[in-house]
């Protein structure tokens, strides 16, 4: 059976270097494992650069490394085929549009099968000095429920517990967890695979806001308009993709647990927090030219792009739909996934404030939302801090709801999770008093041209 080429990341790692080589930053020289990786993408971040990060000689690692691949959301839009002001939009239409998975024989992925498992043989990295142990920080999980047949996919950090063994969490516990509690009412593991490495496209799906009843093997289908090419496992018959480079395959006991963590996570702190449960491998799948797609942990664009495009994208559709006069919506970096800005145009007094209850309703892990004015750009810090200098009064323009459900991995929040949340509405209003000062396109214009003539930085 044919498979597609469009589902290979290593078909896709090509082509982009090929058509945009100066988006793709190769190392030749060796990189230590320990922190290696997280030393070159932290240095890239404090130049104001984003490249994705190819190192093809990592210390202790038989494969090459490719990270940093989210840390653009032009290289995202790419992906998409679109422009960045179009990001949202075509997220959003693909993953509303699933497709079933296609089931073939064997793919790249079954290339090499054992069941001698030794995890000492998994490339993993140390991501910070404070983490436990290297860490698994792009694992995908992959659980069907038992009564539907319904897959789950989600991601959880994992560390080598045994050489059988990854200690994990599932902190979100989300859909995962509640399967989890299925199987453990049945009395028995659960079942799972966990992939390592797969297309851009198929990683995204992985963090899709979906209801339980929809498969995100399905939405991933949906982003490639194909269906997703899957082989089944050995042991348990799970669907994985024919294209993914690592697939470790065995079971969750819900009464089985180890210590994991400290890990760094996206809030910036290395976290304790742990539902400490343990995936035990009994098979290892691999491609033979396999490489290790890492996420970099922390609060990175790389580590937070993977999970908010997909939160931004659906809550932009939502917000849109009820409340038209809504134009825009950006998770910044600075707020890891905490912070949210909303733009509009308000028709009406007290909108804003509407759209900021109906925003910090929908997404339980944001805590602080700003709504702006439709000419401020949310994507820039400075602008939306601007606002909120010249149009906001703390008096009248802040509410704050306390007592709801927020991350776990919020190093603020109680032990359960309880936080509160805050809107901030830096509109105008209607009586606002001021015009923004212009600058003439001509002048504009006039001034790129003279700084172009005199050699000035670009």
């Amino acid at each position: 059976m044919n498979l597609s080429p469009r589902q290979d990341a290593h078909a896709f790692l090509a082509d982009y270097r090929r058509e945009h080589p100066d988006d793709v930053l190769v190392i030749d020289e060796p990189v230590s494992a320990e922190e290696g990786v997280t030393g070159l993408i932290y240095e890239l971040i404090a130049r104001g650069r984003d490249e994705m990060l190819v190192c093809n000689k990592v210390d202790g690692v038989e494969t090459p490394v490719v990270s940093n691949v989210f840390a653009s959301r032009r290289r995202i839009s790419r992906i998409l085929g679109v422009e960045p002001a179009g990001l949202h939009e075509a997220y959003q239409s693909r993953a509303s549009r699933p497709l079933a998975p296609r089931v073939v024989d064997s793919g790249p992925v079954t290339g090499i099968a054992s069941s001698d498992v030794d995890l000492s043989a998994v490339p993993m990295l140390r991501h910070f000095a404070s983490d436990r142990a290297p860490y698994i920080t792009s694992g995908i999980v992959i659980a069907e429920d038992p009564d539907t047949g319904v897959g789950n996919m989600s991601y959880h950090r994992s560390m080598v517990h045994s050489p059988t063994e990854l200690a994990t969490s599932l902190h979100s516990r989300g859909d995962l967890w509640r399967l989890l509690a299925k199987y453990a009412a049945l009395g028995r593991p659960m079942p799972v695979a966990m992939v390592i490495g797969g297309h851009p496209l198929f990683m995204l799906a992985a963090s899709a806001r979906v209801p339980s009843d929809v498969d995100e093997r399905a939405v991933a289908g949906g982003l490639f308009g194909e269906p997703l090419e899957v082989v089944r496992t050995p042991r348990h018959g799970i669907g994985v993709p024919a294209w993914a480079d690592f697939v470790l395959e065995g079971t969750i006991d819900p009464q089985l647990h180890a210590e994991e963590g400290p890990f760094g996570e996206f809030s910036g702190y290395s976290s304790h927090r742990s539902t400490n449960n343990v995936l035990r491998v009994e098979t290892v799948l691999r491609r033979r030219d396999a490489m290790l797609i890492d996420v970099e942990g922390g609060n990175t664009a790389d580590h937070l792009n993977l999970a908010r495009i997909p939160r931004e994208s659906e809550l932009a559709e939502k917000l849109k739909d009820r409340f038209p006069d809504v134009t825009a919506v950006h998770y910044p970096t600075s707020g890891t996934h905490f912070h949210c800005y909303v733009a509009l145009r308000p028709s009406r007094p007290g909108q804003a404030r509407q759209v900021l209850l109906g925003l910090l309703g929908w997404d339980p892990y944001v805590k602080t939302a700003v709504a702006v004015d439709a000419d401020v750009d949310v994507t820039s810090d400075a602008e939306v801090l601007w606002a909120l200098a010249t149009h906001f009064q703390p008096h009248r323009d802040v509410f704050v709801v306390d007592g709801l459900p927020g991350s776990p991995l919020d190093p603020s929040s109680d032990p359960s999770g309880t936080t509160s949340r805050m809107g901030l509405d830096a509109t105008r209003g209607p009586d606002f008093a001021g015009d923004r000062i212009v600058v003439s396109e001509s002048a504009r214009t006039n001034a790129r041209r003279l700084l172009g003539t005199t050699g000035g930085a670009q």
